[in-house]
């Protein structure tokens, strides 16, 4: 029997906000990003192992993690 599994990395781009870059200290438009890895069987994703947010600041292109509550404070 042939049993096909791996990990397939998914990026998604999320609505951006205008908010103060922490490196630059400007206040311009920040890119979110989430970055899930997910369990596939027979090239299927199947659930979601982990996820990670990235914020990208549009001026000097500075990136930094965020953690859960992080992004959940970016979205109000």
């Amino acid at each position: 029997m042939l049993l096909l599994f791996g990990l397939k990395t998914v990026l998604r781009a999320l609505p951006g906000r205008q908010s103060m870059c922490r490196y630059c200290g400007q206040y311009v438009e920040q890119y979110l990003e989430e970055r899930a890895s997910k369990f596939t069987l027979f090239f299927v994703p199947i659930f979601t192992m982990s996820r990670a947010y990235r914020i990208t600041c549009s001026n000097c292109g500075q990136r930094s993690s965020l953690t859960k509550q992080g992004m959940r404070a970016l979205r109000r």
